[in-house]
C-alpha cells in the first residue's frame, strides 16, 4: 500500500506538501499542487481518512435525515445539499426516516456512532424533546419543518404566506366553496399552510365549512381518499387547495376516477411543485418552494457551526418565500 511518503517522492516535493495540498491549504503553488495530484492518481493513492479526522478533529462528513426520499421535494433539496457540501469538501450521508419518529432516533444515533460532524433533519417529530441529548452531541440544523419547543436553527419556507397565495387566488377567480386538504397536522409545514388558508377565507368574508377541511396525512393514499369525501359532499366544493405534491395527484388521480374534469367542474391548486406538474392537461397550478436555495442555504448553516467549532450557537431561522406558479388547473367560476 502507498504511503503519503511515496506520493512525496514522486511528485518531487516534501510529506508536508502533500499534506497541505491534502488539507486543500493555499500555501502550495499550483505546479507543485499539480504534480502531488498526478502523483496521487498514478499510485492510486487514497489519504486515510480515519487517521485525518482524529487530527484535525472532524470528518468533513455531515448527514442528513428526510421523512420521504421519493418525494421530490426532497430529492431536489438533497441534490443542492450534495453539492453545497462538495463545494467545502465534505460529504453527505442520506437517510430516509419514512416518517417514523423511532427510526429518525435510530438514524441520529447511527449518525453519531459515525462521528459525522453535523446533521440537517427534516423531522417527522413533533416533539424534539427526546432529542435533546443528541443535539448536544453535534450541531444540528432543521429543514422544512420545525419540531414543536425546540429553539434551534432551520432553514423553512413561509408556508402561511404560501398557502394564503394559493387559497386567494382561488378566491379572486370567483370561488367561494374552497376545500383544503392538510398535511399531518401535528407538523409545523401542515399547521401553517392550514392557517394560510384560513386566513385567506377570513379577510374575503367566506365561512371556513368544517365539511372543507379533510385531514391528509402527506401521502398520495390521503388526497385520494380526501379527493372521492370532498366530491362525494352533498355540497361539493368548486376548488380544492391541496397541501403537498403527494397529495395533489392523490387528487387528481381521484377526479379521473369519478369523471371530474378539472378545472372545468373543480379548480385545483397544489403546494409544491414537481415535474410531473406541466405534464398533466391541465398544467397544475402549484405554490413553488424553492428548493435549491433550501438545501445551500441550510447547508452553509451547518458548515458555519461545525467549522466555528461553535456548535452550541443557535443561529437564527432562515425563512425563504414560496412562489405561486399560475398555470391552467384553476379557472375563473363561471
Amino acid at each position: 500500500m502507498n504511503s503519503m511518503r511515496d506520493v512525496a517522492r514522486l511528485a518531487g516535493v516534501s510529506v508536508a506538501t502533500v499534506s497541505a495540498v491534502l488539507n486543500g491549504k493555499d500555501t502550495v503553488s499550483a505546479g507543485a499542487t499539480r504534480r502531488v495530484e498526478e502523483a496521487m492518481k498514478a499510485l492510486d493513492y487514497h489519504p486515510d481518512q480515519v487517521a485525518r479526522s482524529l487530527r484535525v478533529g472532524r470528518t468533513n462528513v455531515i448527514g442528513m435525515i428526510v421523512p420521504d426520499i421519493s418525494n421530490p421535494f426532497f430529492s431536489e433539496i438533497m441534490r443542492s445539499v450534495e453539492e453545497a457540501s462538495e463545494k467545502k469538501g465534505f460529504s453527505v450521508i442520506m437517510c430516509d426516516s419514512n416518517e417514523d419518529s423511532g427510526r429518525e432516533r435510530r438514524h441520529l444515533s447511527t449518525l453519531y456512532s459515525r462521528r459525522v460532524d453535523g446533521v440537517l433533519l427534516a423531522s417527522s417529530v413533533s416533539d424534539a424533546a427526546q432529542d435533546r441529548l443528541t443535539m448536544r452531541r453535534f450541531p444540528i440544523v432543521f429543514v422544512d419543518a420545525i419540531p414543536v419547543g425546540t429553539k434551534y436553527g432551520a432553514v423553512i419556507v413561509d408556508n402561511l404566506q404560501g398557502a394564503h397565495a394559493a387559497t386567494r387566488h382561488l378566491i379572486e377567480l370567483g370561488h367561494s366553496k374552497v376545500a383544503i386538504i392538510t398535511g399531518s397536522l401535528d407538523r409545523s409545514v401542515a399547521i401553517d399552510r392550514l392557517e394560510g388558508y384560513r386566513k385567506a377565507m377570513q379577510e374575503a368574508g367566506l365561512v371556513v365549512a368544517d365539511d372543507y377541511i379533510k385531514k391528509g396525512d402527506f401521502h398520495v393514499t390521503s388526497g385520494y381518499r380526501c379527493g372521492i369525501e370532498l366530491m362525494k359532499s352533498p355540497e361539493a366544493p368548486t376548488a380544492i387547495f391541496s397541501c403537498n405534491n403527494a397529495m395533489t395527484l392523490g387528487l387528481l388521480r381521484a377526479l379521473a376516477d369519478l369523471s371530474i374534469p378539472c378545472p372545468a367542474r373543480v379548480s385545483v391548486v397544489g403546494f409544491d411543485d414537481a415535474d410531473w406538474a406541466t405534464s398533466f392537461a391541465p398544467r397544475i397550478t402549484c405554490v413553488a418552494q424553492p428548493t435549491n436555495e433550501i438545501g445551500k442555504v441550510a447547508t452553509e448553516m451547518l458548515l458555519e457551526k461545525i467549522l466555528s467549532r461553535n456548535g452550541n450557537h443557535e443561529p437564527p431561522n432562515v425563512v425563504l418565500q414560496a412562489e405561486l406558479r399560475v398555470r391552467e388547473s384553476a379557472m375563473r367560476l363561471q
